[in-house]
């Protein structure tokens, strides 16, 4: 039996190892085998990584994780219709059930019975992954692999940001992560009059203007609010995209949205958010928008036609690019804070 190589969560304890002898997935049915040649680490990979709660709740060890990549399809099985070997691919994470009332109902990204690659099923930290034909989504020849290993989280920015209309609007983004900075660009491609960019870290701050932030405001250096008002004529924002996931920002940010504006929400907070519904939200009629993963297959097209159009720049929100077998630089990099998205080449 072919082997291959992988980065394993062996045990239910801190840290990964990086094995040589796993047994190369076998496709069937509906499935494709992946040669994953890019791969990004997410916040949920540091999850398993550091073995969190969060973690532990979910992830049943020993198995291959991560779910952001990119690669070249190399067996298909005998029920496929929609893909060829050699095609170049990226995934979506989401496996859905297809039959729930959500699937039904054209929301199957928050489907019933949602299983999520590298988290419930064996991910692509490793030379092949296989998972469903559903989750494949074919590359232009005009899209690196590694611009299309961000394609899954660039999903949320792009679902955050058009969850509703942005063009000829302010757009405040909260949190300058990977999918904060994609979020400034999608904004800006978009046609937001201004894009606000709201971050802590200085560094982050220089790569939004990169990507298309018009103004930076600093918590801790600058008042935040004040900065908001006076760049909307003392209105308040028309929008405002929440992907910090900080407690006090969550809680904050609805005293910079103008009356009638959007707030969308897919920052995930550590612990209760407490809100001033009546000032906030209730006399400003804000809009509030959930937002989780990527629209299937919404999201995927909007993507496909920004980058298709040339709208999109992702270079600058990549952090560093190491080779599989450093990964333990490539997460203490994530650890020491380091802006942008490592990327793993397999």
């Amino acid at each position: 039996m072919e082997k291959m190589k992988g980065l394993v969560k062996v045990k239910p304890e801190p840290g990964a190892e990086l094995l040589h002898d796993l047994p190369v997935p076998e496709v069937k049915g509906d499935e494709i085998l992946v040669k994953v040649k890019c791969a990004a680490i997410c916040g949920t990979d540091l999850h398993i990584y550091d073995w969190t709660p969060y973690a532990q709740q979910r992830v049943k060890p020993p198995m291959v994780f991560g779910h952001e990549f990119s690669g070249e399809v190399v067996e298909v099985g005998p029920e496929v219709k929609k893909f060829r070997v050699g095609d170049r691919v990226a995934g979506e994470t989401h496996i859905a059930c297809g039959m729930c009332f959500q699937c039904e109902t054209g929301n199957a990204h928050i489907c019933e019975s949602m299983k999520i690659i590298g988290v419930h099923t064996e991910g692509c930290f490793a030379d092949y992954i296989k998972i469903p034909a559903g989750c494949g989504w074919k590359l232009a020849d005009s899209v690196s692999y590694e611009v299309g290993a961000l394609l899954e989280p660039l999903g949320v920015a792009v679902h955050s940001v058009l969850a509703d209309a942005v063009n000829g609007m302010s757009v405040v983004i909260y949190g300058c992560g990977p999918i904060g900075l994609m979020a400034v660009n999608v904004a800006s491609a978009c046609g937001a009059t201004r894009v606000i960019a709201v971050e802590p870290v200085a560094e982050k701050l220089a790569i939004a203007k990169k990507m298309g932030a018009t103004h930076t405001l600093q918590p801790g250096k600058d008042d935040v609010i004040a900065g908001i008002l006076d760049l909307t004529g003392g209105r308040g924002a028309d929008v405002i995209v929440e992907l910090s996931g900080n407690v006090q920002a969550i809680s904050e940010c609805f005293r910079g949205l103008r009356k009638g504006g959007r707030v969308t929400l897919a920052g995930l907070p550590n612990g209760p958010v407490t809100l001033d519904l009546v000032d906030g939200v209730i006399y400003k009629e804000a809009k509030i928008l959930g937002v989780t993963g990527r629209r299937m297959y919404d999201t995927w097209w909007q993507i496909e036609a920004l980058l298709g159009a040339g709208k999109l720049n992702l270079e600058p929100v990549i952090g560093g690019i190491f080779p599989l077998e450093r990964y333990q630089e490539a997460f203490a990099a994530l650890h020491a804070g380091r802006p942008g998205k490592m990327l793993l080449t397999i």
